[in-house]
């Protein structure tokens, strides 16, 4: 685009168990965002798949059920779309960049931004690689493993070998990991589909649970110690926030009603952490972050260990959830950086992320 004014196109809600968090995510920054700065397009991913792009927003949303477009035809039958891989007025039509507001699987995995690399557009957030392998949480730590970052140890339980020889999982768990352990779907966030597992007789449940979600899962043992996140911002340089401690009052551990219901877990930021803890923290999220190839945004999530206070590595999340009483904006918030000014640095982010891509060359004859 050749206008002072720049086009954003956000895309939310997608075929995902985070489908309505999208929701909520779109319609904060919708709202936060500047629209005498940003010319805003909503485009909006249904639960079946089908997408729909809606006009140019052009004052604050009412309330967040306005982002359910409704079209006659489906976006992927109009050519002119600027979605349209060559249509030439797609292409004149295309956004300045993509804020993909899209959590879980189907968005924040790599599949979403694979299309706008091929489509050659700019987009918040993380890459290919980067947004599938933080996705996965197996491959995840494996990368942290490898990386000599601590985690909690975790057994990778495919569905075939579960099918096939549960007595075998069944096994390895007690022997691996433990009990209480956590069993999760690898590909899912929110907390879905996560159990607490205090012995064996709670583990096949958990994991018939877990398998709704996805086609891998993942066993951990519990660390006992302080749930604590920070956020990071950047691409190259990194900048990280104050951390912030989630107590979850009478749950058992973070589960989706105590991230989404009012009253259910407290937030305290800043965390009261000692100085060489907060500054182990801020190694561990950098180094994370540059292991995954992240680039944009990220939220650390870790445990403070009781006993010694050794900060263990429980995952990193590439979109993490962007309502403006989400963790990942408050931190910031409380860091000095507004809930506009940081949509608005991560754009900026996404843009030079774009602009130093174009400059790959793809021929060997010139």
């Amino acid at each position: 685009m050749t206008s002072e004014k720049k086009t954003v196109a956000v895309l939310y809600g997608g075929r995902s168990t985070e489908y309505e968090i999208s929701l909520l995510t779109a319609y904060s920054v919708i709202n936060a965002m500047d629209l005498e700065k940003y010319r805003v397009l909503p485009v909006y991913i249904q639960q079946d798949g089908q997408w729909i792009a809606g006009p140019e927003i052009k004052k604050k949303l009412d309330y967040k059920d306005q982002l359910l477009l409704k079209e006659d035809r489906a976006l992927e039958t109009r050519a002119e779309h600027w979605l349209a891989p060559s249509a030439p007025s797609a292409v004149n039509n295309r956004p300045d960049i993509v804020f993909p507001l899209l959590h879980g699987p189907n968005g924040e995995d790599g599949t979403v931004q694979g299309l706008f690399e091929l489509l050659n557009i700019a987009y918040v957030g993380s890459g290919v690689s980067g947004s599938s392998v933080g996705m996965d949480k197996v491959l995840m730590k494996d990368v942290f493993t490898a990386h000599g970052i601590q985690g909690p140890n975790y057994l990778s339980v495919p569905r075939f070998d579960w099918e096939n020889d549960a007595p075998s999982v069944i096994l390895q768990v007690k022997n691996l990991i433990g009990y209480p352990c956590f069993v999760k779907p690898a590909n899912c966030g929110s907390s879905v589909g996560i159990s607490q597992c205090l012995s064996e007789t709670d583990l096949s449940a958990a994991i018939t649970k877990a398998f709704r979600f996805d086609t891998k899962v993942i066993v951990e043992e519990k660390v006992n110690g302080r749930e604590v996140e920070i956020g990071v911002i950047g691409n190259h340089k990194l900048s990280v926030s104050v951390p912030g401690e989630i107590k979850t009052g009478d749950a058992d551990f973070y589960d989706y009603q105590s991230k989404y219901q009012e009253g259910k877990s407290t937030l305290i930021i800043p965390a009261d952490l000692p100085e060489k803890v907060r500054a182990e923290l801020e190694d561990v999220a950098k180094k994370a972050f540059t292991a995954l190839n992240l680039s944009g945004l990220a939220r650390v999530d870790v445990f403070v260990r009781e006993g010694d206070n050794r900060v263990i590595l429980n995952e990193v999340n590439t979109m993490p959830g962007f309502t403006q009483f989400s963790m990942f904006p408050l931190l910031w918030q409380h860091t000095g950086i507004s809930y506009r000014d940081l949509i608005e640095k991560l754009i900026s982010l996404g843009i030079e992320k774009y602009n130093e891509k174009q400059k790959i060359q793809y021929r060997i004859d010139k």
